[in-house]
């Protein structure tokens, strides 16, 4: 079989629970060999233990992030795990760590100790808050960020309570934007010889991912609130819809989509009217413009909908997880993968997003 685009690539992992092992998992689905270094006087990674179905020391929770690494326990604070630790530090691309405060250098394994013994290391510290800044001795998690980022603020319906999102979005997206700062930083010590440092942090992410909200705001003083059924903040229509029978999204992203959604649905009357035409005039009349559509989207079922719509206007069903994962083109893009694990036998998974040329993952617990 042909290498993975990222073959001959080592990475030592001193990560644990959600976002830096799913950095790795993507780096290693596309050939990265990633040993995964627990702790075993803490009984390794806290994730093994992860409820519901946690079992002898493992958890599908732990599966699902630790695909492809190869396992290793080294105590860090022992004179022989030291040993061993800079013995694999002298032939490895990076080293990438998620622990908080002064953990890597009172351990040795920050930059300014590990360059010494490999002077094209590469070290990538994702946390929280990041190294400088008051926050930076902080504890940072997922749902500790969505509300601090104001991420929560902006999820859910105007009179309930504000929501996290339903999946570890920030989690997730500080690993990914690790994996890329990993992939930099190997990049240039390839090219020059020299390693470096990266320093990523959740919260930055987090805040980076305002991106046009935060420009709104930040020049106009525009300030965003929950609005009903998940709609967009400024484009009409685009939102959740109540169906006879369930939801659909529409999303009209273009006038064209709205125009041919107007003709499809036989809204001929808010087609024609005056206070209607461009976005600008159904975001001032926003209230009045989607009663009248919601009133006709009751009158159909969701499936009904689709299939009127569907190839012609932006639209999808809400679906459960369980639906998600039966969908047709979920199965066709090979999403849903399936490894052997000595506990849990044939446990399935989901797989890689990237795929380069015709070469697909590789997948192993």
């Amino acid at each position: 079989m042909p290498d993975l685009p990222l073959a001959g690539m080592r990475i030592l992992a001193l990560s644990q629970l959600g976002s830096g092992p799913y950095a790795m998992t993507v780096l290693g689905d596309l050939g990265a060999e990633i040993i995964k270094i627990e702790d075993p006087t803490v009984g390794g990674d806290e994730a093994r233990t992860v409820p519901p179905f946690a079992a002898d020391g493992d958890s599908p929770y732990f599966q699902s992030l630790n695909r492809n690494a190869k396992s290793c326990t080294i105590n860090l604070k022992s004179a022989a795990g030291q040993d061993v630790f800079r013995r694999l530090v002298a032939v490895a691309d990076a080293v990438y760590a998620n622990p908080r405060g002064d953990l890597p250098a009172k351990l040795g394994f920050d930059y300014a100790h590990l360059r010494h013994i490999n002077p094209m290391i590469v070290c990538c510290a994702l946390s929280g808050f990041g190294k400088t800044g008051p926050r930076a001795p902080d504890p940072g998690y997922d749902f500790l960020i969505q509300g601090l980022a104001g991420f929560m603020s902006m999820t859910g319906e105007p009179a309930a309570a504000p929501a996290r999102c339903g999946v570890s979005i920030v989690d997730f997206s500080g690993g990914l934007m690790s994996a890329v700062a990993l992939l930099v930083g190997i990049t240039k010590a390839r090219s020059t010889g020299v390693g470096c440092d990266l320093d990523v942090s959740l919260l930055d992410t987090a805040i980076s991912m305002l991106n046009y909200l935060a420009v709104w705001n930040l020049n106009y003083g525009h300030q965003l609130s929950r609005l009903p059924n998940s709609a967009h903040q400024t484009l009409v229509p685009s939102q959740n819809f109540r169906t006879k029978d369930g939801y659909i999204v529409i999303m009209c992203m273009k006038e064209k989509f709205w125009r041919r959604m107007g003709e499809l649905m036989e809204l001929h009357a808010l087609l024609a009217d005056p206070r209607y035409q461009t976005f600008q005039d159904r975001f001032e009349r926003r209230d009045a413009f989607i009663a009248v559509v919601q009133a006709r989207m009751l009158e159909k079922t969701t499936d009904e909908w689709l299939s009127i719509m569907t190839g012609q206007v932006p639209c999808a069903p809400v679906y459960s997880v369980d639906e998600a994962l039966r969908d047709e083109q979920v199965i066709a893009r090979e999403m849903v993968i399936e490894v052997e694990h000595p506990v849990f036998g044939a446990l399935r998974q989901v797989g890689c997003p990237v795929q380069v040329d015709d070469v697909r993952p590789r997948y192993r617990a």
